[in-house]
């Protein structure tokens, strides 16, 4: 934890001196032109930019957290004129006392003859010249408001990260007990005829809720460890069902490596389970695909249709399950990923295609073309699983 926070002090004192190594760069450059050679601008940059670099952080670290964040908008403007007022003073000072006389000398040893007004006059004349004040306020002024521009957005960046950040935990969070009702359904009805497959239940149920509580806290996991987790699903359903449901998973692609959003296939389904085959008696069936080509994965998850529900597909899927399932694509794989929802005569259809991202220490090879298998007994990978 120590070691952390050393990081990141470390990198924002980097951050920091590289962005004012730039602003010293710019500012040569500018003070240069027309000038022969670059040390002259540099020289005179380095008197100035003490009042940049102070004048930004008074208003950064001091003025705004202690009247922007806390609303105090009257102090915030008051806080605002009075420094800038004393830093323009102060960049005219220094103009006055060290830069413009040293810019004068050393000018002059390339053109003799050269005069300066902005030299005339007394000290208070050349102090209040207003032209000169103005040049000053544009001059401190400028640099401070680019850094706390490049602030702001880091804020706003920041907070849209966190609100971000809250919206997945928020919908990553009603996974769980979504997906707790439902499956405490299935051991309930089990129970209710004394089954003893009834322990079975709880042991895949308690899989599933350590993989809940202490591996879906991260934004990725791996894709192998998700579909371990389907397949638990799936057991525990067929447990249910038995032979009253016709049920078949293909896995085609190579998964190694490939890391994806967590539970994020869950919802699918879970919601073929609960709408579609629950609530058909007979000749219910469902099919799951699962296609990895390169780092993109493909599912499709089909299911039969009870006729006497009603034909409109979103009430079908318009779940809880699938409506989170739709935000947290939009929010983690915004522009990476199709979801799309068919009804046809005597099935429903579900299709969701995402970009997934590779493992960061693992090598991915290319996917083999082979299909995986799923044995009812084992669920190892081979070709395609018929469940009956």
């Amino acid at each position: 934890m120590i070691f952390k926070k050393l990081r990141q002090f470390r990198d924002k004192i980097l951050a920091h001196l590289v962005f004012w190594l730039m602003i010293t760069g710019f500012l040569t450059f500018l003070f240069s032109v027309g000038v022969p050679g670059y040390s002259i601008g540099f020289n005179t940059v380095l008197m100035l930019l003490p009042v940049h670099i102070l004048y930004y952080y008074i208003l950064s670290k001091v003025v705004i957290p202690k009247y922007l964040y806390t609303r105090k908008f009257v102090k915030l403007g008051i806080s605002f004129l009075l420094i800038s007022a004393c830093c323009t003073l102060a960049y005219r000072l220094i103009e006055i006392c060290f830069a413009d006389p040293y810019f004068f000398q050393e000018y002059q040893k390339y053109y003799p003859l050269f005069k300066w007004k902005k030299l005339n006059g007394t000290f208070s004349e050349q102090l209040l010249n207003k032209e000169y004040l103005m040049h000053a306020f544009e001059q401190s002024n400028s640099i401070v408001w680019i850094a706390l521009m490049i602030k702001f957005v880091r804020m706003w960046y920041e907070r849209k990260q966190v609100a971000l950040h809250s919206e997945l935990n928020f919908l990553k969070a009603q996974i769980h007990p979504h997906f707790l009702f439902n499956t405490l359904n299935n051991l309930y009805a089990l129970t209710l005829n004394q089954s003893s497959k009834s322990p079975q239940v709880v042991l895949g149920l308690s899989e599933i809720l350590r993989y809940m509580l202490y591996e879906c806290n991260s934004d990725h996991v791996l894709l192998d460890r998700d579909i371990e987790i389907i397949k638990s699903y799936i057991t525990l359903e067929k447990l249910r069902y038995e032979d009253r449901l016709d049920l078949n998973m293909t896995i085609n692609g190579n998964t190694k490596g490939l890391q994806i959003a967590p539970l994020l296939m869950m919802p699918l389904i879970e919601n073929a389970f609960k709408h579609g085959a629950s609530e058909m008696m007979e000749e219910a069936w469902i099919n799951i695909d699962l296609e990895i080509n390169e780092k993109r994965l493909k599912v499709k998850v089909s299911n039969s249709y009870p006729g006497q529900q009603s034909k409109n597909g979103e009430i079908h899927y318009g779940k809880i399950g699938i409506g989170n399932v739709r935000k947290r694509l939009e929010l983690l794989y915004p522009g990476a990923h199709h979801f799309n929802i068919y009804q046809e005569e005597d099935m429903y259809v579900v299709i969701m295609e995402i970009q997934l991202s590779l493992q960061s220490f693992a090598e991915v090879s290319k996917p083999s073309g082979k299909a995986l298998i799923l044995k009812p007994s084992m669920f190892q990978k081979t070709k395609t699983t018929r469940y009956k």
